[in-house]
């Protein structure tokens, strides 16, 4: 046998061995089940979680992240922990079925109207911001910005050619957007939801643009957004998103 293919399929058992120990401790296992649901959480909810010590949660979470198990976005004053990719959950599932226990789903303790729609700052947040950065992005308008390091805050994103094509024919001047001095567009973690909604000049220009032609309206005493029929209509015939 080859020497360095026995090398090569050592330091492949070694590093398969390293992450099922990674995996395999309790209070580990229980932070990485409960990203299981594809939303953020800050290292604070997880060691409460883990039952763990906030101290001793940063040195598990540091262990996950250098095994490429979880990755981190920082925005403002906290620090969202996800899994690094389908890969990871896709371990994780296999191990539930061996296992036989399925995960605790989450469940956001918002109230319903804030949870649905509501302005983040000057942008779209709630389920309704949420959806709509996922839909920009299954129809190939939008796009993670590219030379970005991996734990970046608020991680920035571009539009694509058809992305700016189908935000100009919505009435937005991307252009214009871009050059305002303020981040352009990026992905902000919605705290009800714990998935990113899109935050930005461009984020901005699209609730301008959603309330000016009356798909949404404000609540007069709190920052509640309401959807109208004829938003419903006009965001499934864009944008295919259902509301």
């Amino acid at each position: 046998m080859n020497v360095g293919t026995m090398k090569v399929g050592y330091t492949a058992d070694d590093s398969a061995s390293a992450i099922a120990a990674a995996i395999g401790e309790p209070a580990r296992a229980r932070m990485l089940y409960c990203l299981l649901d594809g939303r953020a959480r800050t290292g604070t909810e997880l060691a409460v979680v883990a039952d763990v010590t906030a101290s001793t949660a940063s040195v598990h979470l540091q262990r996950l992240k250098t095994r490429r198990l979880v990755k981190v976005l920082a925005q403002g004053k906290h620090r969202y922990y996800s899994l690094e990719g389908a890969n990871v959950a896709a371990a994780l599932e296999a191990l539930s079925v061996l296992a036989g226990r399925p995960g605790a789903p989450f469940v956001p303790n918002t109230p319903s109207h804030l949870r649905a729609a509501r302005t983040c700052y000057d942008h779209i947040a709630g389920t309704l911001g949420v959806s709509l950065h996922d839909r920009f992005q299954a129809l190939g308008w939008l796009r993670p910005e590219s030379g970005r390091p991996h734990d970046s805050t608020a991680r920035p994103c571009d539009l694509t050619p058809s992305g700016s094509r189908a935000f100009a024919a919505l009435g937005i001047d991307v252009e214009a957007a871009r050059n305002l001095r303020r981040r352009f567009a990026y992905a902000c973690v919605d705290w009800s939801e714990r998935r990113p909604h899109l935050g930005g000049a461009l984020a901005a220009a699209i609730l301008t643009v959603a309330l000016k032609r009356k798909w949404l309206f404000r609540d007069l005493d709190s920052r509640t957004l309401r959807v109208t029929s004829f938003g419903r209509r006009e965001m499934l015939v864009r944008f295919g998103l259902h509301v």
